[in-house]
């Protein structure tokens, strides 16, 4: 439970990848990587995609298609793209992180954003804003699903200043299955959409970043500039294409095994969860018991088979995913309990 991206092909997948059709990717002529791109783009309503071996690499592409160096990523503190992606932007870009301050549902205030905007655009002491980051799901907020009402008034926003918005959907379609609202309609509010294969849609590797035809164009340079310009893509890309027809509707039941998972927890004495706060496949809670610290705790519910990660402020994260039954469910409960039970 340390993430899903422990996940692994189904044996559709494995078979869709010894018999892929194969071409040159960055000559444009994989087939299969070719269709994966264009059902990627329609999924997330978008004119194009493209694929790119990770998450970590779809959104550095983008912030370096959106920010001319020198200028501000306005991007959330407690954010995937701020915390867990090494600084690319900066490092390769030249670009200068911005953190706002993140709220409990995941979303920036508009407020705190507009704060981070130069007093005066034309005085050349101040670094000039390039784009606005959002990220929906939101994992250090524990897998929150934004608002889409939220969504549209920071797209009004950032239009207002001429910013445009890139959302790391890395788990958008977690935020589909649980807001009922199609992964289109949610990437709508953005200029660019990241989103993963290999967490719980289950593919091996790769991520997609889409947009309009130009913005791609630029990305898939940057995409071969990086190091992620592979030759037959089609290996990894015929997985894709199953995630996306046949893994999507399946995320509500990694939902409802999370939330199973913290209403188990709530009954722990020495465990502090909100099972209300669970919305998709991500647990947060804390460890209250006395003479208990979270290092302990990970290591003794490791030794008895449980594999959960520290999640910074005090906080233990679980995940669930497809490699996740019911029975791990309830396991996961019983052990939590007995490592309590034995601390005291």
């Amino acid at each position: 439970m340390r993430s899903d991206t422990f996940t692994l092909p189904t044996e559709r997948m494995v078979s869709a990848m010894t018999q892929a059709a194969l071409g040159d990717d960055v000559y444009g002529e994989d087939p299969t990587a070719n269709r994966l791109e264009q059902l990627a783009a329609e999924s997330v309503g978008k004119p194009a995609a493209c694929l790119m071996p990770s998450g970590t690499m779809a959104n550095l592409a983008a912030l370096l298609v959106h920010v001319e160096r020198g200028r501000k990523i306005l991007v959330g503190n407690e954010s995937d793209i701020y915390l867990y992606e090494a600084g690319g932007a900066s490092v390769c870009g030249g670009a200068v992180y911005e953190p706002i301050p993140t709220q409990p549902n995941g979303t920036l205030a508009l407020d705190d954003l507009a704060a981070a905007l130069p007093p005066d655009p034309d005085d050349p002491q101040f670094a000039l804003p390039g784009v606005v980051c959002v990220e929906n799901t939101h994992n250090r907020m524990g897998g929150q699903v934004l608002d889409q009402a939220y969504l549209a008034e920071l797209r009004r926003f950032a239009s207002g200043h001429g910013l445009p918005v890139h959302m790391d959907g890395a788990r958008i379609f977690n935020a589909a299955v649980a807001s009922g609202v199609p992964a289109a309609q949610i990437a709508a509010h953005a200029d660019s959409v990241q989103f993963c294969l290999s967490k719980g849609l289950s593919a091996p590797v790769g991520s997609i970043l889409a947009g309009e035809v130009g913005f791609v164009a630029k990305a898939r340079r940057f995409r071969k500039m990086l190091g992620g310009g592979t030759r037959q893509a089609g290996v990894f890309a015929a997985a894709g294409l199953v995630a996306l027809t046949s893994m999507v509707d399946r995320l509500a039941e990694d939902h409802q095994h999370a939330a199973r998972l913290a209403e188990g927890l709530a009954e722990v004495d020495g465990i502090d969860v909100d099972p209300k706060s669970v919305t998709t496949n991500i647990v947060l809670f804390r460890v209250t018991a006395n003479g208990l610290d979270d290092e302990h705790f990970l290591h003794a519910a490791t030794q008895r088979g449980l594999a959960m990660s520290e999640f910074g402020h005090g906080r233990i994260r679980a995940v669930t995913h497809r490699g996740v039954s019911s029975a791990d469910v309830s396991a996961a409960v019983a052990i939590v309990a007995d490592v309590v039970r034995e601390a005291r």
